[in-house]
């Protein structure tokens, strides 16, 4: 039955063809040949999901046209649960409704057919994409999909083109630019006050009509330009209104004013921020007090008896305002002037607080509180950490030989000595005569009796004698003997030495962006500059003056715009190298020092200078003649070769700490290493700087529970592991 009336169908369709009208009445009719005729009728390809499935009714009383034929075919498969979604070449697939909005459709919605399921892109100018989806989205169909796209402020809306062209008119009617916008110029107030102020107000009022303008007002922005001192008003028409007659008001309360003002400090000091402010109004600045002429002048006195005044002392009284030359351009009239052409204007600073007060006209106080702002902030610190690293090798040769030969009846005699020898043949020559000499001997009865010594002389040169062997170094040996009148003797000395040496030293200061910062780890030590008797020279008089040795850092840091650091910076390592001589008490001092100004990256190490030096010295002393003869000369001469080499390296690195995240992990860093330490000393006890923290400080120590990644932290970190009220130090790796 349903073929026939599908056939009779077809045939008035047929039969009609003429006048392109069509009579559509179909019973339970399968779906697939429902669409199999109508493509017969429209002459359109369709494309059908193996998911379709059912049976679908018509009925018409009256002949339909081609176009209305195939809108009724889409609103039936519309009413089954089945859409008919354009495919990029004309096709139509018709598929069931369920997930067709994350299938491919043609993007459009104008010319699709109103039964089409499509997929449109809306562009807002006005609302934002994200409040305009939660308006529109009650309006999309169960089957469709709306969202926002931020970055273009648009809405990719997927559902029926009669749906998606009303959704696009409810759009267009509330994608309105309704907000209002006011510049409110401010002649006594401070932008960022004013501004502040009328933001509590709009926040207040948030929650209701009354700051807003209704429930569907623009919301209210105020925004402070401090460049033209003028506040900008965008929102609801009537709250700007309002908002901006507020501002007036305020400016207007805040001419008739107190004319005195204290701004309290936070990071800035007010001794030096007092001169610029007081330039600015025309007003004579004050002379600096001595704790800020010098650091060593602080609580002392003068020296010529009369006490200096102390840096904290209260002002004699606000200085009279004056033309400063050289203030603005150099014309000698103040930077700032009130309104009217007054310049009566004082600033001048309380100690006690950090705080700049300021006698002014309200503009000329709205502008230096303005210039005090900008310059009252939180400056950056740097950390300066310098390496030295010094690698030394010196390698010393000497051989010599030394020979005497003498008649003691005739009194001549030859011997050969050098200075670079040890110990001297002569000086123990010398003892052993001296000996000889000293001793008197009578003749008893056919024998040679000792009866007196004379040992003054002989002690002395015995005492150089055994400071000059015990001065030797290396090896030695020699001979000595008697044949007859004549005695002779020779020394044979050589020695090697070789010193190494490895000096690495780390200092390490922190300190704030373009403020000098000083450190020293080392000693006093006295330095002879001169020596006197008195007039009856009995009373040896001697004056003296103190030297730092150690290492001294002397730094100044400046952070630039671009992240690098800018580093102005003195280091000194110096020690004692010991006395100039035996018989010369004064000191040598070692020094590596360096002074230079250098630029370099966040976090980078760099070279400051350094030295390689490889120095060779040879040095022969012989006998002429004899110290040149082939093989036997050698026993005439001596021989000294020594060779030094240096490498020496100085390294910086600056780090910049910005927020108090990277000073706190400085201070893990550090203490973390110096309770490992400790820990390693004794594992069983509790490290004594914890105990000091805990006990005198009252404060927990700064001891990080993990590494912290970062160009601060170190990798090893000393992790506390306490059990029974015993701590001990495991190390992270």
């Amino acid at each position: 039955m349903t073929k026939t009336l599908l056939a009779s169908a077809l045939a008035l369709a047929l039969a009609a063809g003429a006048h392109a009208q069509t009579t559509l009445n179909v019973r339970d009719a399968d779906v697939r040949a429902f669409i199999a005729d109508a493509a017969k009728v429209t002459g359109r390809t369709f494309i059908i999901d193996s998911r379709v499935q059912g049976k679908v009714t018509v009925v018409t009383d009256r002949p339909l046209s081609r176009s209305q034929y195939f809108e009724v075919f889409l609103s039936t498969l519309r009413a089954n649960n089945l859409v008919a979604v354009p495919t990029a070449n004309g096709a139509l697939r018709i598929q069931p409704i369920d997930n067709a909005a994350q299938q491919p459709s043609r993007i459009g919605a104008s010319g699709a057919n109103r039964n089409s399921f499509v997929t449109e892109i809306v562009r807002l100018r006005a609302v934002d994409a994200q409040s305009a989806v939660e308006t529109v989205r009650p309006l999309v169909s169960a089957q469709g999909s709306v969202t926002a796209n931020r970055g273009g402020n648009s809405l990719v809306i997927v559902d029926f083109a009669d749906n998606i062209r009303r959704i696009r008119e409810v759009l267009g009617r509330i994608d309105n630019d309704n907000a209002s916008t006011r510049v409110v110029s401010l002649r006594n107030a401070s932008a960022r006050e004013i501004a502040t102020a009328l933001q509590g107000l709009v926040g207040a009022g948030a929650g209701g009509a009354a700051a807003g303008g209704g429930a569907g007002a623009t919301p209210t922005s105020v925004v402070a330009v401090e460049g033209s001192n003028a506040v900008v008003l965008r929102g609801d028409p009537s709250t700007v209104s309002r908002l901006s007659q507020v501002a007036a008001d305020l400016d207007l309360k805040a001419k008739n004013g107190t004319e005195i003002k204290v701004v309290f400090l936070e990071n800035a000091d007010a001794e030096q921020l007092l001169p610029v402010l007081q330039q600015l109004v025309g007003q004579t600045p004050d002379q600096p007090s001595s704790q800020q002429l010098s650091r060593t002048n602080f609580g002392s006195t003068s020296t010529n008896g009369s006490t200096s005044t102390p840096a904290n002392a209260a002002p004699q009284g606000p200085s009279a305002p004056a033309s400063v030359p050289g203030a603005n351009g150099g014309t000698g009239q103040p930077a700032l002037t009130a309104a009217g052409g007054r310049t009566a204007a004082v600033v001048t600073r309380f100690i006690g607080a950090n705080a700049i007060v300021i006698a002014a006209p309200g503009d000329i106080q709205r502008q230096l509180a303005e210039v005090v702002r900008q310059l009252d902030t939180r400056r950056e610190q740097v950390l300066i950490e310098a390496i030295v690293a010094e690698v030394s090798d010196s390698t010393v040769n000497r051989l010599g030989a030394q020979f005497l030969l003498g008649n003691l009846s005739g009194g001549a005699f030859a011997a050969s000595t050098f200075s670079n020898s040890a110990p001297n043949i002569l000086q123990i020559a010398g003892a052993i005569g001296a000996r000889e000499l000293a001793t008197t001997t009578t003749t008893i009865n056919g024998q040679n009796v000792v009866t007196g010594t004379d040992t003054t002389v002989s002690n002395q040169l015995a005492q150089s004698a055994i400071t000059s062997i015990l001065g030797s170094s290396g090896g030695f040996g020699g001979f000595g003997g008697k044949i007859g009148d004549t005695i002779f003797g020779a020394i044979i000395n050589a020695v090697k030495s070789d010193t190494a040496s490895n000096l690495l030293q780390v200092p390490h200061i922190i300190a704030p962006d373009n403020q000098e910062a000083h450190s020293l780890v080392g000693q006093e030590i006295p330095v002879t500059t001169g020596q006197a008797l008195s007039s009856n020279f009995d009373n040896a008089f001697r004056t003296t003056q103190r030297e730092n040795v150690g290492i001294g850092l002397d730094v100044r840091p400046q952070v630039n715009s671009s992240g690098t650091v800018k580093v102005n910076i003195h280091l000194q390592v110096s020690s004692i190298a010991g006395p100039v001589s035996s018989d010369n008490s004064d000191l040598i001092l070692n020094k590596r020092e360096v002074e230079t100004t250098l630029t370099l990256d966040d976090g980078a190490i760099g070279v400051i200078g350094g030295l390689l030096s490889d120095e060779e010295r040879r040095t022969i002393e012989k006998i002429p003649l004899l110290g040149d003869i082939p093989v036997v000369g050698n026993l005439f001469k001596s021989r000294a070769k020594s060779r030094a080499k240096t490498n020496l390296m100085i390294f910086i690195r600056p780090t910049i700490l910005r927020t108090r995240e990277d000073s706190r992990r400085v201070a893990e860093q550090r203490y973390g290493y110096l309770r490992l330490q400790q820990g390693l000393q004794d594992p069983t006890a509790e490290p004594s700087i914890d105990e000091l923290v805990r006990d005198y400080l009252g404060a927990a120590a700064p001891i990080p529970s993990a590494p912290v990644p970062g160009n601060i932290q170190d990798p090893r970190v000393a992790v506390p592991v306490v059990t029974n009220s015993t701590s001990k130090v495991r190390v992270k790796r």
